[in-house]
């Protein structure tokens, strides 16, 4: 079982910036890819940004630009740095681990973007 746990949400006006961490309970991080989501109401979960085993991301159009993913392996850590933000890009944020047939996830971050 691996525990994900994010941090860093709040309210910013638009234009500014947060970071959003998420800290997985478990070592095998390292060895896998992971993704950033977000849940906006009455809308799906979409994914925003990804970042493989081997450090290569890749982001939705919406945030290209703006939002940069990185992990930190000896803390076990992914992080979501959001800059410019604007008011669509509010939502619930989740970290996301997939693992075989598991698929982790945190228990989310509420981001809102409002002025």
């Amino acid at each position: 079982q691996v525990q994900l746990v994010e941090s860093g949400g709040g309210l910013v006006q638009p234009g500014g910036s947060l970071r959003l961490s998420c800290e997985a309970s478990s070592s095998i991080f390292r060895f896998n890819a992971l993704g950033w989501y977000r849940q906006a109401p009455g809308k799906e979960r979409e994914l925003v940004a990804s970042i493989s085993s081997g450090f290569v991301t890749k982001y939705a159009d919406s945030v290209k630009g703006r939002f940069t993913i990185s992990r930190d392996n000896a803390k076990n850590t992914v992080y979501l740095q959001m800059n410019s933000l604007k008011p669509e890009d509010t939502a619930v944020y989740y970290c996301n681990l997939p693992y075989g047939s598991a698929d982790y996830w945190g228990q989310g971050t509420q981001v809102t973007v409002s002025s």
